[in-house]
């Protein structure tokens, strides 16, 4: 008897289509979400950003910039909100065009807790803990030291989840798939997953069981507010970005799992990927949905491949889809560059990534050949 052999699973690509809930998405290549201070000082979006984003409406999903849920959360000048009706109105536009143009987005939601400052947002900034940011902070009229931020009380707490969930709202109404609820970074969801910013003794506070439960109600609240198949959770295990200390990291992420096991919603999404990490294994582990992952690129240059070799890495690695930042930032037809292995374009200057106007955000050129928008 001859043996057949048994025919294995073809390798995934990023080319390759894949669903997420109810989308279907053309590719599996996601763009991330990219600050980038383009909207009005009181946080509406321009059609300058409609046109931003539906260049780069081939990506299988835009996974559109942190907007705030509420006043007190914005971080720095002219980034984005999702908390009044001129903010739906003014992503109404960003979406319709979007969409007009083939694409799919959700929107991250993001509070800054101690990354703010009051001649930003008008407000002292709120925090687990009445812990400064050791750095100073872009404001209005220049760089500030960063104020220490008011701890949040019970009913903070309470009102900031119903803050999320109705941003998440709204969100659904401006014409977002989703949202994303971000808890990376070292902004206020991390603030209380971390030890050197959450020094709280309360339910709260302390064991990680009690540091990851405000993520998790936020979570929560968001999926029932929308639907958990539209809600994304962003986490980045061990960043120290605006100097955060986890201080115990193999134990947060397990127990944010735990904590939103049998959730329902649509996807994890990793910042900082390091498939050689245990925490990264662990988390592909434990986590039975859909696993984004943002690949660790160098700082100064985009890879000559755009990011491939280390997006399908990812991929090897157990990601399901692959989220790519600067990459997409320079490349407006980024996916076609990657499928044809043509050269990409290089972030032209950092600064420009957040001084406003069209100068290095709208101007980046797409290749003759590609089928991009606008």
């Amino acid at each position: 008897m001859t043996n057949t052999p048994v025919p294995t699973a073809a390798k995934a690509s990023v080319f390759d289509p894949a669903a997420l809930g109810p989308l279907r998405l053309p590719n599996r290549l996601v763009m991330a979400p990219l600050t980038r201070n383009r909207a009005t000082a009181d946080g509406v979006p321009t059609p300058l950003m409609a046109t931003y984003y539906a260049q780069r409406a081939t990506a299988g999903l835009i996974i559109a910039e942190a907007s705030t849920p509420n006043a007190v959360g914005q971080t720095y000048p002219h980034i984005t909100a999702i908390h009044r009706p001129a903010h739906v109105a003014g992503w109404r536009l960003v979406t319709d065009a979007v969409r007009a143009a083939g694409g799919r987005m959700f929107l991250q939601l993001q509070h800054g807790g101690r990354v703010g400052h009051p001649d930003t947002s008008g407000l002292t900034p709120v925090a687990p803990s009445p812990v400064a940011l050791p750095e100073t902070l872009h404001t209005p009229t220049g760089k500030q030291r960063a104020p220490v931020p008011r701890e949040m009380s019970p009913d903070d707490i309470e009102e900031h989840i119903a803050d999320f969930a109705s941003a998440a709202r709204r969100a659904i109404e401006a014409g977002f798939e989703g949202v994303e609820v971000h808890s990376a970074n070292g902004h206020l969801l991390h603030q209380f997953l971390s030890r050197n910013t959450n020094r709280r003794t309360d339910a709260y506070g302390g064991p990680v069981e009690h540091r990851v439960r405000f993520a998790a109600e936020v979570v929560r609240a968001v999926a029932e507010a929308i639907g958990p198949e539209r809600v994304g959770l962003r986490v980045s295990p061990g960043n120290t970005v605006n100097s955060i200390e986890e201080g115990d990291t193999e134990e947060i992420y397990p127990a944010l799992l735990a904590a939103l096991a049998g959730s329902g919603i649509a996807y994890l999404h990793i910042g900082y990927a390091d498939p050689g990490r245990p925490v990264f294994r662990r988390i592909r582990e434990e986590w039975p949905g859909t696993l984004i992952a943002n690949p660790v690129l160098p700082k100064d240059r985009i890879p000559e491949d755009g990011g491939l070799a280390a997006s399908e890495h990812l991929l090897a690695a157990g990601a399901d889809l692959i989220a790519l930042g600067r990459p997409f930032l320079a490349n407006p037809d980024l996916v076609h560059r990657l499928r044809t292995a043509a050269p990409v374009n290089q972030v032209r200057d950092a600064y420009l990534m957040y001084v406003g106007g069209a100068t290095g955000y709208t101007d980046y050129p797409a290749l003759p050949e590609s089928p991009v928008a606008g």
